[in-house]
C-alpha cells in the first residue's frame, strides 16, 4: 500500500528523495502531494517577467527572442546569451562554454525556464538556467517533456537544482502508485457542504483538466485547513472556560475613580469607548483576551492604567510586561507620575486608598530585586512593571488578575504563556495586549475571532503627520543625493536626523565567521563581459549595509561637517546612554543607528529618518521605526532607501508602507504579501507553514463557516474521540508543537 506516510526515497529513489528533502523539506507522499502548485500556466500564455524578485528561484513560461554567441577576449571559451521574453519585458539566460545551446534555443521557441533571478548591469537574468522547450505542436510532446501534455501546466514552488517540471514529474510518479486515503470529514458534513473527497482534491490539484477542477480542489483543501485550525481554537476556548478569570467589577469609591477625578486632561472618545469595553470584560469570569492598537502616544498607557486600577480595586494585582528594561523603567516612571499620591501606598503623603507601582527588572541590585519580589508576592504592590524577569519561576504574585503586554510582537509566545501561568491555581488572569503596530500574526488571530480588537485611531495630541517616500537607488540614484541634501537643510533649520541600518558591521559576518561574502557581480572583467557565475549558481545578494561603514562614509562624504553619532546593541550600556543623551540634548545632528531606537526613544526635535536597505526590514518594523520622527511640532519625513526594482513584491511592500500610516491596514497588507504561515508559529519556529492554500484575508467566509462547524463538533466532543478523522486532519495541518503554540498565544 502506498499511503500518505510512505517515504519518497523508496518510491522515487534515494537520489531524488534526498533532493526533495534537502531543497524543499519533502519526505513523505503526503508532504509532496501537499506541495501545491503556485499557479497554473496555459500553453499559450507567458509569465510576467516584471514581477520576478531578485534572489528567488523562478520558473517562467517564455519565448526565445534571440540568441547570440561570442568568444571571450580575456579568457578562453564562449558565451551563449539567450534573450527570452513575455512580450513586454526580457530576461537574459547566459551559458559559459556551452556552444551547443545555440542550436537548441531557436528564436520563437517556447518553453519553461528555471533558475535563480539575478541582475547584471541592472538587467534581470537567470543564473545557470535549466529549461525544457515545447515542441511546435502542442499535441506532439516528446517523452522527456510528457508532463506538459496536460491543458494546464502546474508551476510549483521550486529550488536551485529542482525546477518545477522535475517536481511535476515526481508528483506524477507518486500519483500513479498512490492508493488514496480515507476522508477525514464525516460523510454527512461533506455531503451537506457539497465538497469533493480529499483524494479527488489531491489528485486534481496536481492534474486538473480545467480551472473548474482547480477551484473545486482548492475549495476542499482550504476547508480542511480552516477547519483544522478552527477545531484547535474551539478546543482552546472550551478549555479556557473551564478555568475562569477573576471577576473584577468597577467600584465608584476606589483608586480608579480617584484617578479619573484628578486626571489633568480629557479622555478621547476612543479612550472612553475602549475603557468601557475593557471594564465590562474585567467584570466577568470569562477571561479577557483583548488587543488595543494605537499609534505611539495615542493614549494606550492611560487605557491600560485604568484597567489595572479596576483590578486593584477588586483586591488583585496587575502586571505590565515591556520588551526592554528601558521601556519598563519608562512605564513605571510614567505610571507613578500619572498616579501621584495614589501610587504612594505606605509612604508619607500617600492617599488613603493608594496602591504601589513596583519595577522588577534583571538589572536591579540584589537588595532592590529582593524587595520588589517581596512586594509582588505579598500583594503590597498592586501594579508590577517589568521585563521577562517577571516570568521567572521564582517570581510569584499574591493574586494576579490582569496581564498587560506592551508591544506584543517583541515577546515569544512561551514568555507570554509563562506570565499567564502566574495567576492563581483556580483562575487565569485577564490579558490586555497593546501594540502600535499589529504584526501579521495578530491580524490573523483577529480574523479567526480569537482576539477582541480595539483601535485608538485618533492622531496623538501634539503629533505632526509623517510623510514617507521610497528612494529607489537602482532606478534613480540621484534621489539618494537629494536625501543627503535634505538632511543638511533639516539640520540647518535646527532639526535632527536618524539614519537606520540593518547591521552593526565591523567584525560581523552575515555569511559565516571567517568567510568573505561574495560581492555583487557588477564589475567588468576588462572586455565588457560578465564574469562567469560562481559555482553555487550565480551572484549572492550583498550583505546589508552596516552602521559602522555607513557612518564612516557619510562623515567623509555627503554629511561631512555635521555632528554624527553611532548607536547599536554592542555598545556598553553607559555608552548607549551617553549617545542618546547627547542626541536628545541636540549635541548631535545625525544619529546612525540600528533598530535599537525602535522603541523607547523620544526626541521631538528629530524630523527625518533615512532607512538604508529598507527592504531588509519587515512592514511592522518600518512602521514602528518611522514613529520615532514627527514627535514634535514639525512634520516628520521617512525615506525608505532600497535597490529593489519596480514591479517586485518587495517594492510593493515598501510602497504600501509609504502609502498609509494605518497600522492595521499595513498588517493586513503584510499578511497578504507574506502569506499566513505566522498563524501556526512558522515565523518563530523556523518551520514551514501548515497553511498552504487558505488565505486569511480572502477566505474569511470559509473561516467563519469552519468556526461554526468546529464549535458544533467540540461542544459535543471536546477531545474529538468520536471524530478520529477530524483528529487526524488536525494533526496533519497543526502538529503537536503548533497546537501548543496556538494554545499559548
Amino acid at each position: 500500500m502506498t499511503t500518505l506516510d510512505a517515504k519518497l526515497d523508496r518510491l522515487l529513489g534515494a537520489k531524488t528523495g534526498k533532493a526533495l528533502e534537502s531543497a524543499l523539506g519533502l519526505v513523505t507522499v503526503g508532504d509532496l502531494l501537499r506541495h501545491y502548485p503556485r499557479r497554473y500556466a496555459e500553453r499559450g500564455e507567458l509569465t510576467a517577467i516584471a514581477g520576478l524578485e531578485l534572489g528567488e528561484h523562478a520558473t517562467v513560461l517564455a519565448k526565445v527572442e534571440r540568441v547570440t554567441k561570442r568568444t571571450m577576449k580575456s579568457r578562453r571559451g564562449t558565451i551563449v546569451e539567450a534573450r527570452i521574453t513575455d512580450g513586454h519585458r526580457s530576461l537574459s539566460c547566459t551559458f559559459f562554454n556551452q556552444a551547443w545551446r545555440e542550436r537548441e534555443l531557436i528564436p520563437g521557441k517556447r518553453g519553461m525556464f528555471a533558475g535563480k533571478v539575478t541582475a547584471f548591469r541592472e538587467q534581470l537574468q537567470l543564473s545557470h538556467p535549466e529549461y525544457q522547450l515545447f515542441d511546435s505542436e502542442a499535441t506532439d510532446v516528446g517523452a522527456a517533456a510528457e508532463e506538459f501534455a496536460a491543458a494546464l501546466l502546474p508551476v510549483y514552488p521550486s529550488a536551485q537544482g529542482l525546477p518545477s517540471w522535475s517536481i511535476a514529474r515526481c508528483v506524477g510518479q507518486v500519483l500513479d502508485v498512490w492508493d488514496g486515503t480515507d476522508d477525514p470529514l464525516p460523510t454527512e458534513l461533506r455531503e451537506r457542504l457539497g465538497m469533493s473527497s480529499l483524494e479527488d482534491a489531491l489528485r486534481k490539484i496536481h492534474r486538473p483538466q480545467n480551472f473548474g477542477e482547480v477551484a473545486a480542489a482548492q475549495d476542499r483543501l482550504k476547508w480542511d485547513e480552516a477547519l483544522a485550525v478552527q477545531l484547535i481554537l474551539a478546543q482552546r476556548r472550551s478549555a479556557i472556560e473551564e478555568r475562569p478569570a477573576p471577576v473584577c467589577e468597577r467600584r465608584d469609591d476606589g483608586v480608579r475613580a480617584a484617578f479619573d477625578e484628578r486626571m489633568p486632561f480629557q479622555l478621547t472618545r476612543g479612550q472612553q469607548e475602549i475603557g468601557e469595553q475593557i471594564a465590562a470584560d474585567l467584570g466577568t469570569a470569562h477571561p479577557m483576551n483583548r488587543l488595543v492598537q494605537g499609534e505611539v502616544g495615542s493614549g494606550k498607557t492611560i487605557v491600560a492604567l485604568r484597567a489595572m486600577l479596576q483590578v486593584v480595586d477588586a483586591g488583585r494585582q496587575a502586571a505590565m510586561l515591556a520588551p526592554t528594561e528601558v521601556l519598563a523603567a519608562q512605564h513605571a516612571r510614567s505610571l507613578r507620575e500619572l498616579l501621584g499620591e495614589l501610587a504612594m501606598a505606605g509612604e508619607l503623603g500617600g492617599a488613603e486608598n493608594a496602591t504601589r507601582v513596583t519595577l522588577l527588572t534583571g538589572s536591579l541590585s540584589t537588595a532592590q530585586r529582593r524587595q520588589a519580589m517581596l512586594e509582588a508576592a505579598s500583594g503590597e504592590a498592586g501594579i508590577v512593571v517589568g521585563t521577562h524577569a517577571l516570568i521567572q519561576d521564582k517570581v510569584s504574585f499574591a493574586d494576579l488578575g490582569l496581564v498587560v503586554v506592551d508591544e506584543q510582537h517583541r515577546f515569544g509566545v512561551e514568555q507570554r504563556d509563562a506570565l499567564r501561568a502566574r495567576g492563581g491555581e483556580e483562575t487565569a488572569p485577564h490579558v490586555l495586549v497593546m501594540t502600535a503596530t499589529p504584526i501579521p500574526r495578530t491580524v490573523a488571530m483577529t480574523v479567526y475571532g480569537d482576539l477582541e480588537t480595539s483601535a485608538l485611531r485618533e492622531l496623538p495630541q501634539g503629533r505632526s503627520p509623517i510623510s514617507t517616500s521610497v528612494v529607489p537607488v537602482s532606478e534613480k540614484p540621484a534621489w539618494l543625493d537629494r536625501a543627503w541634501a535634505r538632511i543638511h537643510e533639516e539640520v540647518a533649520a535646527g532639526h535632527q536626523v536618524y539614519v537606520v541600518c540593518p547591521r552593526i558591521g565591523d567584525d560581523e559576518e552575515p555569511s559565516g565567521k571567517g568567510k568573505k561574502s561574495k560581492k555583487k557581480s557588477t564589475v567588468d572583467d576588462g572586455d565588457g563581459e560578465e564574469p562567469p557565475p560562481d559555482d553555487d549558481g550565480g551572484e549572492q545578494r550583498r550583505p546589508p549595509v552596516a552602521v559602522i561603514d555607513v557612518a564612516e562614509q557619510l562623515a567623509a562624504g555627503p554629511l561631512s561637517g555635521l555632528r554624527l553619532g553611532i548607536l547599536h546593541g554592542r555598545l556598553a550600556p553607559d555608552d548607549k546612554d551617553a549617545v542618546m543623551r547627547s542626541f536628545a540634548a541636540g549635541e548631535l545632528d545625525v544619529l546612525v543607528a540600528t533598530t535599537v531606537i525602535e522603541v523607547g526613544v523620544n526626541v521631538p526635535n528629530a524630523t527625518v529618518m533615512v532607512i538604508m536597505d529598507a527592504d531588509r526590514f519587515g512592514v511592522s518594523q518600518l512602521h514602528q521605526l518611522r514613529g520615532r520622527v514627527g514627535r514634535g511640532s514639525a512634520p516628520g519625513l521617512c525615506l525608505l532607501v532600497t535597490e529593489a526594482m519596480g514591479g517586485t513584491t518587495t517594492r510593493e511592500r515598501l510602497d504600501a508602507v509609504a502609502s498609509t500610516t494605518d497600522g492595521f491596514e499595513l498588517a493586513r497588507l503584510d499578511l497578504e504579501l507574506r502569506r499566513e504561515g505566522d498563524i501556526l508559529g512558522a515565523a518563530q519556529s523556523g518551520r514551514k507553514s501548515g497553511l498552504k492554500m487558505l488565505s486569511l484575508l480572502r477566505d474569511e467566509d470559509v473561516i467563519a463557516q469552519a468556526r461554526d462547524e468546529a464549535d458544533r463538533v467540540v461542544a459535543v466532543d471536546p477531545e474529538l474521540r468520536e471524530h478520529p478523522g477530524l483528529a487526524r486532519m488536525v494533526a496533519e495541518v497543526v502538529d503537536e508543537e503548533r497546537a501548543e503554540y496556538l494554545e499559548k498565544s
